[in-house]
């Protein structure tokens, strides 16, 4: 059993006062050990912050504390963008792939900016009319705050203006994937061209 001392502990509070009113007169002289310590407060407060923490930077740097790091030499994910106060937990819930999980808020923002992606999914404008009116009905329902929660700030979306954006977006890709088409074509055409070409080559 760890006996405790109150004699120490008195000790150290007289100590204690007595270095505190000794600092408020401003005379610290006749107590060697005082004097020490105040010394060594007065160089603490004279270290720039700024000069402090370069210096722990490249003792780390030094230390090798900033190598093999797991973006080095690689954008920092979520940077350039404008700022979300959600950041951590949608990044938890994306890393962790949880669904169905935490306050009607939060998963409506998150489903707001997945929304596009999902709609891109979908095969038919009526498709894409039928979720966004879903996802209208649950904000406007999530809005009633009958369960309690966080405020919901998630706006609603334009239902033809959603459908325009999915058909503008479709076509885009569907572009895209004929000119990746097209090159590949013309790069199997020319094929058989550069092997003949090769070969009168071979025999000149």
């Amino acid at each position: 059993m760890v006996s405790v001392n109150p004699g120490g502990a008195d000790e150290l509070r007289r100590r204690l006062e007595r270095a505190a009113e000794l600092r408020a007169a401003g005379d610290v002289g006749n107590d060697p050990e005082l004097a020490a310590q105040e010394e060594l407060r007065r160089k603490r407060l004279r270290f720039d912050p700024a000069v402090r923490a370069e210096y722990l930077v490249r003792d780390a740097m030094a230390h090798g504390k900033f190598d093999n790091l797991k973006y080095a030499g690689k954008p920092i994910p979520g940077l350039g963008g404008t700022y979300d106060p959600d950041w951590w937990i949608k990044g938890l819930i994306q890393r962790e792939h949880l669904t169905g999980l935490g306050p009607k808020a939060l998963l409506l923002r998150v489903e707001d900016a997945q929304l596009d992606e999902r709609l891109d999914e979908l095969f038919t404008e009526r498709e894409v009319r039928a979720a966004v009116e879903d996802f209208n009905a649950r904000v406007v329902d999530a809005r009633r705050q009958l369960e309690g929660g966080p405020p919901v700030v998630t706006k609603t979306r334009d239902v033809d203006g959603e459908v325009r954006r999915w058909r503008m977006r479709r076509e885009e890709r569907n572009a895209a994937s004929r000119e990746l088409e097209a090159a590949a074509e013309e790069e199997r055409r020319n094929k058989p061209r550069t092997w003949w070409r090769r070969l009168w080559r071979g025999q000149h």
